[in-house]
């Protein structure tokens, strides 16, 4: 059975289980591991670690502990939004120059242990809602700041970059931001589906080498 890691932050994380791991979370997680259990039966195991508040660095501080030593088969990554939103109400933040640093390290360092195994790097994205009230422009600005980064990281080392933000932009054609996410940053129901679908796009090409 090849076994799938899910990393990130509360996009990712949404109520996962800490006390049972078997519990994934209340959303795009979920919703893949439902398809690929009753696509591929007993084909896959999936694993999500991610933790809500997580920037690109906190992912790197736990990354033999949450990322090595469960030798994951294949790993996927989305972070990006709390290297913008931290810096904007926390000072605490990730500049999109340390961004790509520590992204370049937590992907060569996972490689480096784990030689066969394959990346996915989803694009960070952000819709106009609550979170970006009277800071939109700059507050995209800086998010395309990190989803390039991710991207170049991607390109550095050949492997998968999931584009998320133009399908939440094509979205806002059938309904408004608060039907895709609750506050810009943090999907719904519908908005996790457009994550699921984007994931098993690139999951299959992934898997036959497209």
């Amino acid at each position: 059975m090849k076994r799938i890691l899910f990393q990130g932050d509360s996009i990712t994380d949404w109520f996962r289980g800490r006390e049972r791991e078997d519990v994934l979370g209340s959303n795009y997680v979920t919703m893949i591991a439902g398809e690929l259990g009753y696509e591929f039966p007993c084909e896959y195991e999936v694993i999500n670690r991610a933790v809500s508040g997580d920037r690109v660095v906190d992912i790197l501080a736990r990354m033999q502990k949450d990322i090595i030593e469960l030798k994951p088969d294949y790993l996927s990554i989305l972070v990006g939004i709390n290297d913008v939103w931290h810096g904007y109400d926390w000072s605490n933040g990730v500049s999109a120059e340390r961004y790509e640093i520590y992204y370049d390290l937590l992907v060569s360092g996972v490689k480096e242990a784990l030689p066969d195994i394959k990346i996915m790097i989803l694009e960070p994205f952000v819709l106009d809602c609550t979170v970006t009230e009277n800071r939109w422009e700059p507050f995209r600005h800086d998010v395309e700041m990190r989803a390039a980064a991710a991207k170049r990281v991607a390109g550095k080392y050949n492997m998968m970059f999931v584009p998320l933000q133009k399908r939440f932009d094509d979205a806002l054609e059938k309904a408004p931001a608060t039907h895709w996410t609750s506050d810009g940053v943090h999907p719904t129901a519908a908005g996790n589906c457009i994550i699921k679908k984007a994931w098993l796009e690139a999951f299959s090409a992934l898997e036959n080498d497209i």
